[in-house]
């Protein structure tokens, strides 16, 4: 069943299209990586999938499973947010607030899925410690644990290994499969680890201003811009 469905989708910023011909569709349990260069419209792409910005043309269609304020989403962190003075339980519990509705506390509920997404994370243990004091790769399971608050259906993960070092970042991919192989929870994540993109998405979103590629990670392999992305130097 998809998710999301682009058909023939643009996106502009004061008249002059960013990205354009995007035609592709998210299916439930799949794991998209988007993957492309700087500037080649990933961004704007993560906006649209959020409803933060609507396509100049096109459309971008929902599954009526899934409400653009159920994706859970981890933005890429700046160093204002690095330095967050609340504890790891207030930060996580932070994604239950599209849930509550018009209920001014948090439920009995609320705080039960807190609570098995710190286990989830391995981060039970870092519950009480303050946000601003944790390492990088903790930070970002903290916060993948806040985003899964939000969802049951989708993860929109947008470069969730940027800074990290290479055994934290592979540890990291391991888990974001994990959570994907036994929850069945989409996952789109973005990415300029093509390497690893390949290793544990079931497809790919190559976009370069325009969709170049879009197909399952055997089908990207075998494909000319696959092959010459993986065979040379990524920039960003």
């Amino acid at each position: 069943m998809a998710l999301i469905t682009c058909q023939d989708v643009s996106f502009a910023y004061e008249g002059n299209t960013v990205i354009s011909g995007l035609d592709f569709e998210v299916s439930d349990g799949d794991y998209l990586c988007v993957v492309g260069e700087n500037g080649s419209g990933k961004s704007t792409l993560i906006k649209g999938l959020l409803r933060l910005k609507q396509p100049a043309k096109g459309s971008v269609l929902m599954s009526a499973e899934l409400m653009a304020n159920e994706i859970g989403y981890l933005p890429q962190q700046t160093e204002v947010q690095k330095d967050f003075p609340a504890s790891v339980y207030e930060v996580v519990l932070s994604g239950r607030l599209n849930s509550r509705g018009l209920k001014s506390f948090y439920t009995k509920k609320d705080k039960l899925v807190v609570e098995e997404n710190l286990k989830k994370l391995n981060i039970l243990d870092l519950k009480n410690k303050c946000y601003r004091e944790l390492s990088g790769g903790q930070q970002q399971r903290v916060l993948l644990a806040r985003a899964l608050c939000a969802t049951k259906k989708m993860l929109l993960l947008d470069e969730p290994v940027a800074g990290l070092d290479p055994v934290v970042t592979q540890d990291l991919y391991r888990m974001i499969k994990k959570i994907n192989t036994e929850t069945g929870i989409t996952i789109i994540m973005v990415s300029h680890d093509i390497h690893s993109a390949i290793q544990y998405a079931s497809h790919i979103l190559h976009l370069k201003n325009k969709q170049e590629f879009f197909g399952t990670v055997a089908e990207y392999k075998e494909s000319g811009i696959g092959k010459t992305f993986m065979g040379g130097d990524m920039h960003d």
